[in-house]
């Protein structure tokens, strides 16, 4: 069954906490993005080894293992940006449609054992690129194809809930 593309945009957690989940990016020091990415890494092998892994609560709502080839997916693509943010000035961000790349990917189908240790990987190569960042680097900026702009700080903190969000999206009942 298709899930309802996700069609708002998120940057408003950039200004209030997260009706949600709970989660207040706005208050969230850019610094600590790192050790909060590999807090959050940590916690989904636990998720992808629920015999329910594949389930999906409703049709509406991605399955634990959708959401962790999603959260993994974030990871990369988001470490790509920083990187770019680092290298370029002012760059725009090539387009991430991520609903069509779950049905591309076929997310409910993967190996729950492969996204755990890519999830991993990836949400220490994010940690370890937010800790490499210069200190003078974090007002460097970045924009998205939609109009919205960035900088190194800003995009951590909006970053950061999207796991953040959606680990507790997996551990809700």
């Amino acid at each position: 069954m298709p899930i309802v593309p996700e069609t708002k945009s998120w940057t408003w957690v950039l200004e209030k906490p997260c009706p949600e989940c709970g989660f207040d990016a706005s208050t969230t020091d850019a610094r600590e993005v790192a050790d909060l990415t590999r807090q959050n890494a940590a916690a989904w092998p636990a998720v992808l080894q629920r015999a329910d892994v594949r389930e999906r609560p409703d049709d509406d709502t991605w399955s634990p293992l959708e959401y962790a080839a999603h959260v993994r997916d974030v990871f990369t693509t988001m470490r790509g940006r920083l990187e770019l943010m680092l290298a370029e000035n002012d760059p725009l961000f090539a387009n991430w449609d991520q609903d069509a790349t779950a049905v591309e990917e076929r997310y409910n189908e993967q190996d729950p054992a492969a996204v755990s240790a890519q999830l991993v990987e990836a949400g220490h190569a994010i940690a370890d690129a937010f800790d490499a960042v210069p200190p003078d680097a974090w007002g460097r900026s970045g924009r998205r194809g939609d109009g919205a702009s960035f900088s190194v700080e800003t995009l951590a903190q909006y970053f950061i809930h999207d796991p953040v969000h959606h680990l507790r999206d997996v551990s809700k009942g």
